[in-house]
């Protein structure tokens, strides 16, 4: 009898717990399916106005429309985005809290001792932009075209000077891999912001910079400064008469990206819920004019290709920065 009524008390306490399971279960689906119940925080690791808070305010105001409940943009222009990934992985993993990733994020991790998270940590949900990189050069330099600035460059080392934001942005990774496959050597100087770069040029206090085309297309149109080249696969669009890189002998095709993350451990159902809201709005035709005028091209992916995405973005970077010896500290 004591042995029939251990089984029974074990058997009602076998019961007991999956029921338990059963109902936490339950309970997280209809917590899951309610998302969201209240606002959501998109957080962008730069400024207000450039290139990633654009398409970021685009995407979050339709978002808000598509989810009943606003998403807020909220900048956090620090550490080349460190600061807004921290603030992400320091809040719950319940869709709340969103970031905008970028191909910066992989870039710290690479370059930073201490960056204080690692990539699996993120949740990936959709691109929604890629963007290529213009060859900027101030008015000052004569040179008009890329050969004639390579040319330059080897007749002058050292005396171009080329700017970046930061320490071990991807403006000074890809300068340095352009003086590598170039063979030329520049002088860098770093700077906080790319605003402040690129008055910097039209004023001819510095050479050369690599930038993202939307942010140097309004200098490039008033002849403020030159374009001498692109590092998309071919000419762009809304930049018929400048050369790829690619067409001038050097094999050089770089891209930067936008995508939308939460917290690894966000619910599965949420992410789903977030990537296919975020899907259409890429697709609008509105969200094309917007940002395709700028250089930047539209384009959304499932989760999984967008962690594909993360991890080749690490890959190549990785390689880079161990053999410029660009690791480093990052200041707390």
């Amino acid at each position: 009898m004591k042995s029939f009524g251990r089984r029974l008390g074990l058997r009602c306490c076998l019961m007991f717990g999956v029921a338990v399971v059963v109902a936490a279960s339950a309970f997280t689906a209809i917590a899951d399916d309610a998302y969201p119940k209240k606002t959501i925080r998109l957080l962008v690791g730069f400024g207000a106005g450039g290139p990633t808070d654009i398409p970021a305010r685009f995407v979050a105001n339709k978002l808000s429309d598509a989810l009943g409940q606003p998403v807020i943009v909220e900048n956090k222009p620090a550490a080349a985005g460190i600061m807004a990934t921290r603030d992400l992985l320091a809040e719950r993993a319940d869709g709340y809290t969103l970031l905008l990733c970028t191909h910066f994020d992989p870039i710290n991790v690479a370059m930073y001792r201490n960056v204080g998270f690692k990539l699996d940590q993120l949740a990936p949900i959709s691109l929604i932009a890629e963007y290529y990189y213009g060859l900027a050069l101030a008015n000052e330099i004569p040179a008009d075209n890329f050969d004639a600035f390579v040319a330059y460059a080897k007749t002058h080392p050292g005396d171009v000077t080329y700017a970046t934001i930061g320490a071990g942005s991807a403006q000074e990774i890809m300068a340095r891999q352009l003086q590598k496959l170039a063979g030329i050597t520049m002088n860098r100087i770093p700077f906080r912001g790319g605003p402040q770069v690129v008055q910097e040029m039209v004023a001819g206090r510095v050479d050369f910079y690599v930038s993202p085309t939307l942010a140097i297309l309004p200098q490039y149109r008033a002849k403020q400064l030159k374009i001498v080249a692109t590092t998309s696969p071919q000419r762009l669009a809304n930049l018929p008469e400048v050369p790829t890189v690619r067409e001038k002998g050097i094999d050089f095709v770089r891209f930067g990206w936008l995508g939308i993350c939460a917290a690894k451990g966000t619910p599965e159902s949420i992410i789903k819920r977030l990537h296919d809201a975020i899907v259409p709005i890429v697709a609008m035709p509105e969200y094309h004019a917007l940002i395709e005028n700028g250089g930047q091209i539209a384009i959304s992916s499932t989760p999984e290709e967008l962690a594909a995405v993360i991890k080749k973005t690490s890959d190549d970077v990785t390689s880079s920065i161990q053999e410029f010896g660009m690791q480093q500290d990052q200041e707390q």
